[in-house]
């Protein structure tokens, strides 16, 4: 093996499992015991460097935390994504009855509406540096949606492979860029699988197979800002949707290095997972006290967490046991109730993956695993004009009348929803 240079303030690629080091390439599986590898930082360096009066003076990005996110110089793909809004969401909270809610809103994430900017922008900055020209992924949808744009914006061709089934918006949020996508007859682990035989073939960036260790650390960034937008401090129960669980692994670990470099005090804290019952393999693993979960097939319309194999499943659950998180799922209805939900005390329209969020937090709070004299974050991760399919019949109907006053107060006096409206 290649003697291993230290990048930026990267120092190896890391197996989770043996430890073993690598170089800081294109690879993403440890040789020994194919265990995931993932980027090893040099913390001691970064805390000499990274302090939060550093932070404050720079751009509102999700790159002011560029010490702790995997390129060697100035990132040059997505350098505007990130600093989505926090938002205290009391009329929320008063209706899951819990006493402090809030809202990290990566529905309105730059430029493709959700968290998958973040991740694209951290890979597709990576693969530059290494000399990469075509990027490519296998996706559920937003990840098409991000890898298209910011390989457009970038100037990198791209491929993306999608199931057959996926929303009729997310598809055409990819084909608007001039990527290339490639529709597969199945299902999106059967598409992962084709992707992974593809890398291997042609030397291209996939986002999620060999880049994946550089890709999955965007996420952290989300975490990083909540810690930042609540005034440094780590919240007490924080809500995340799962599909990969990628995202949640991450968001933990953005908690423990900021911990680790000093930006924020070491405090009890839980991080919680949500699925879709339809594809629900985590949260039936935690119900069930296993720490393995047992492969699914998805059939759910949380088509953005439809993973029936989650690469990052078997961690998602060591984070429930190490922070004293829970998990849960919610049905099709359920999730349709948690996005109106929302939207109609918040003013925020999330995708489905919302809606799983928000209701699974619901059940959270009711059963005790949030306690309803505490605070949570919940991380809505996409926006909801990407899947109207999903709610176009379920989210009330409009009233038809001529251009008439008269029309407009026999209407009012008419129905009953009005004129319960009319009395507020």
């Amino acid at each position: 093996m290649p003697k291993i240079k230290q990048q930026g303030f990267m120092k190896a690629l890391q197996c989770r499992e043996c430890g073993r080091e690598y170089p800081l390439e294109a690879r993403h599986v440890c040789e020994f015991d194919f265990g995931p590898l993932e980027v090893a930082y040099d913390y001691a360096k970064i805390k000499t460097k990274l302090a939060r009066a550093v932070i404050a003076k720079r751009a509102q990005s999700m790159w002011r935390y560029r010490e702790l996110l995997p390129v060697a110089q100035e990132p040059t793909v997505g350098v505007e994504v990130g600093f989505t809004p926090l938002i205290k969401a009391d009329r929320l909270a008063k209706r899951l009855g819990i006493r402090e809610l809030w809202i990290k809103n990566d529905a309105v994430n730059y430029p493709t509406l959700s968290f998958k900017d973040r991740v694209v922008s951290v890979a597709l900055s990576r693969a530059r540096e290494l000399g990469y020209e075509t990027v490519a992924c296998a996706s559920t949808g937003n990840l098409a949606n991000s890898v298209a744009a910011n390989a457009a914006a970038s100037g990198m061709k791209a491929f993306v492979f999608i199931p057959y089934d996926l929303e009729k918006g997310k598809v055409v949020n990819s084909l608007i860029y001039d990527a290339n996508v490639i529709s597969i007859k199945g299902h999106y682990d059967e598409v992962n699988r084709l992707c992974a035989e593809i890398a291997g073939k042609y030397n291209w960036a996939f986002v999620n197979v060999n880049m994946r260790p550089y890709y999955a650390e965007g996420s952290k960034s989300q975490g990083f800002e909540i810690l930042e937008q609540l005034g440094w401090k780590i919240p007490r129960h924080t809500v995340v949707p799962m599909a990969s669980g990628s995202l949640l692994t991450k968001i933990h670990k953005s908690y423990q290095e900021c911990i680790k470099v000093g930006l924020v005090k070491k405090t009890n804290y839980s991080v919680h997972g949500a699925q879709a019952t339809g594809c629900s393999p985590i949260s039936a693993a935690y119900r069930d006290g296993q720490d393995f979960f047992k492969p699914v097939k998805p059939d759910t319309i949380a088509k953005s967490l439809a993973i029936g194999t989650p690469a990052d499943g078997f961690y998602a659950l060591k984070v429930f046991k190490e922070t004293g998180g829970a998990s849960d799922d919610v049905t099709d209805e359920e999730i349709r109730e948690g996005i109106k939900l929302l939207a109609e005390t918040e003013g925020i329209f999330a995708e489905t993956a919302g809606g799983v969020t928000v209701g699974v937090a619901k059940k959270l709070i009711a059963s005790g695993a949030i306690p309803a004299d505490d605070s949570a974050v919940l991380c809505i991760t996409g926006n909801g004009l990407k899947t109207l399919d999903a709610v176009e019949n379920h989210a009330g109907q409009t009233r038809e009348i001529g251009p008439s006053l008269r029309e407009f107060e026999a209407l009012l006096e008419s129905d009953k929803e009005l004129t319960t409206a009319k009395q507020k």
